[in-house]
């Protein structure tokens, strides 16, 4: 059954894979000494987006894994509300604040490719109609469909602009500390 933001299965699988390359190839000129550094105007590091990224998806995919378990789902998180998500991001931030930038990308390649296993088992109409599960609540158009581009295709995409942001300013850090020498 086709969605507002879909028409299909094999086209969100599809957005999935190219926003993700085009986001995770933004990384291929970073340097691992530079993934923790801040830049002005971009609220974020680079290792801080990735590692949001793996908190998310994996998130989202043990609300799916535990209802299907018939466990309780904790949303979002054991031990935070909606109201904290802030305090949630920042614990994504530490639990892989000691991976190098090598070892973030390789998990992060490793749960995007979970995440579209996880999306070629369900039906279209498990990602398209409300309510199917549970964990994706009652309120109208918060299909899973809806929580799958949240988690994945929308913040590839910002993620992807802060990152080459990111990148000119870092760039303008290092050749302004080049003048100063």
């Amino acid at each position: 059954m086709p969605g507002v933001l879909y028409a299909s299965k094999k086209e969100l699988s599809e957005t999935i894979r190219r926003t993700y390359e085009l986001f995770e190839g933004e990384f291929n000129d970073i340097h691992n000494s530079d993934k923790d550094k801040w830049v002005e105007g971009v609220d974020k590091t680079p290792a801080q987006m990735i590692a949001y990224q793996l908190g998310w998806m994996n998130l989202v995919m043990d609300w799916e894994r535990n209802e299907q378990l018939g466990h309780e789902c904790h949303m979002p998180a054991p031990g935070y509300k909606w109201n904290q998500l802030g305090q949630l991001n920042e614990s994504f931030y530490e639990k892989y604040s000691g991976y190098t930038l090598e070892e973030l990308r390789s998990l992060f390649r490793e749960t995007e490719q979970q995440w579209q296993n996880w999306i070629d088992s369900l039906s279209e109409e498990e990602l398209f109609v409300q309510g199917i599960r549970q964990w994706t609540g009652t309120k109208p158009g918060w299909a899973m469909v809806k929580w799958i581009q949240i988690n994945s295709v929308a913040p590839f995409k910002s993620f992807r602009t802060r990152l080459r942001k990111w990148k000119k300013g870092h760039l303008a850090n290092m050749d302004e500390g080049r003048m100063d020498v």
